[in-house]
């Protein structure tokens, strides 16, 4: 008998079930959440008709968490290893795994998918965070609660310096903090800084992948469009962005994204190592876009890497 794999998915949960001829996938269902105690209700027996309700009822409004099961990412201690790749897509994390030795599913809860692995040798894991600061924030609130310590964002960005080009990686040593939620934990002056020893292994992992990468400091907006000073809906684009790409480049920062300074920000508070490395899908100086799969790859790579590096120097 073959087994297949369903996702049941709704706002609040996605599991992830083993089927085999004998039994409907409704039964089965049926009979994972009666174990797990975790659904109220399943609908009738069509299987494109299913929808699992999850309750989820915490004893506090301020730390909600079901005996340490984290609200958001579904996830708690001793889940994942404490060594996290962090891409924004959902759809990259089985891209990024796909590179391992090892993979498996873990939880999977809106913008949040999780997959756990081995790269040779090395114990990893790999979140997505969906888009921004604030969905990063939430994410690496709960990550560091269930002790993970250990982050590196594998994303996508557009470079602002002549030099830099499609497919290039850029690993980010701090950065411009124009995002807003930062803000919300410490006052705008706070440094967003990586920690040197997770640069120090992207860059050793880079070298000895052989490919092109820069090394310097990122700005990372809130606004995928007039935060980057892309003009919006009818070419609306405020005059204090107009200049902000000029500005970038006149203080030498290298490339835009939209999550790397929340990062830097909320790891050092919280006494955690973070680092960042991107591929360059969009060149702004010549005004070119372009993303493949093989870019992503490359970056994720990278990243594997660096961690498979630092595990074995801490050894």
């Amino acid at each position: 008998m073959t087994d297949q794999f369903f996702g049941f998915f709704t706002g609040l949960l996605a599991v992830k079930i083993s089927v085999t001829s004998t039994q409907s996938p409704a039964e089965h269902l049926r009979i994972y959440c009666k174990r797990t105690k975790l659904c109220g209700f399943v609908a009738p027996h069509n299987f494109l008709d299913y929808t699992l309700f999850m309750v989820f009822k915490s004893s506090s409004a301020e730390k909600p968490e079901v005996q340490g099961l984290q609200y958001h990412i579904r996830l708690k201690k001793g889940d994942i290893p404490p060594y996290v790749l962090l891409p924004g897509d959902p759809g990259r994390v089985d891209k990024i795994a796909s590179l391992w030795d090892e993979k498996k599913a873990v939880a999977y809860n809106r913008e949040y998918k999780t997959v756990k692995g081995k790269f040779q040798g090395a114990d990893l894991a790999c979140m997505s965070t969906g888009i921004g600061s604030p969905a990063l924030a939430i994410g690496l609130e709960e990550l560091v609660r269930i002790n993970i310590n250990t982050f590196i964002r594998v994303g996508t960005c557009a470079s602002l310096q002549p030099d830099i080009h499609l497919g290039d990686l850029v690993i980010s040593t701090g950065a411009v903090r124009l995002d807003g939620a930062s803000k919300d934990y410490v006052i705008p002056e706070y440094p967003a800084v990586a920690d040197y020893q997770l640069v120090e292994a992207l860059v050793t992992a880079a070298k000895k992948l052989k490919v092109k990468f820069h090394v310097g400091i990122t700005a990372s907006t809130d606004s995928f469009y007039c935060g980057q000073s892309r003009p919006g809906y009818k070419d609306y684009l405020p005059s204090h962005k107009r200049d902000l790409i000029k500005d970038m480049q006149a203080a030498g920062v290298k490339n835009f994204e939209m999550e790397v300074s929340c990062l830097f920000t909320l790891a050092s508070l919280y006494g955690a190592k973070a680092g960042a490395i991107c591929v360059v899908i969009a060149e702004r100086v010549t005004d070119k876009f372009e993303v493949t799969d093989e870019m992503e790859k490359k970056c994720a790579l990278v990243a594997s890497e660096a961690i498979r590096l630092l595990q074995k120097k801490s050894k």
